[in-house]
């Protein structure tokens, strides 16, 4: 992995989420089913929230909340963005002073993205890979 080259190199475009009104129990669903640790909240077009597994143990299953209870109640809020041209190096340092493993994409304004650890792992595998086939 380049840590020069900006984030939208790596980063994910596909963006799965819910909306703030959905059951925690919904959510959890679609993590499973597409096999991934975070979610973006839609209210209206616009990405309103974040949604975790960690979020699940910290705010749901150690308080005892009941998975009846809508995102809006236990998403992040105050997200934690980095622009598209900003250098990996940059966004992995971000995510190591926050203590994040997910960190949201945006271009003019617009969430567009999502870079999470998983990306950093399958970057450096395809090179590992690359590597190997060539010797």
């Amino acid at each position: 992995m380049e840590t020069k080259a900006p984030i939208k190199v790596y980063m994910t475009r596909k963006l799965i989420g819910v909306g703030p009104e959905d059951s925690i129990k919904k959510a959890c669903e679609v993590m499973v089913e597409f096999d991934i640790g975070s979610l973006v909240v839609v209210e209206r077009g616009r990405v309103v929230g974040f949604f975790t597994k960690s979020d699940i143990i910290r705010r749901v299953v150690i308080p005892g909340l009941p998975n009846t209870t809508p995102v809006r109640e236990i998403m992040t809020s105050d997200l934690i963005t980095a622009d598209v041209n900003t250098p990996v190096k940059d966004v992995l340092d971000i995510m190591a002073k926050k203590g994040i493993k997910h960190i949201l994409i945006e271009e003019n304004g617009e969430i567009v993205g999502i870079f999470s650890l998983r990306d950093l792992l399958d970057a450096s595998r395809r090179k590992l890979e690359t590597a190997i086939a060539v010797e």
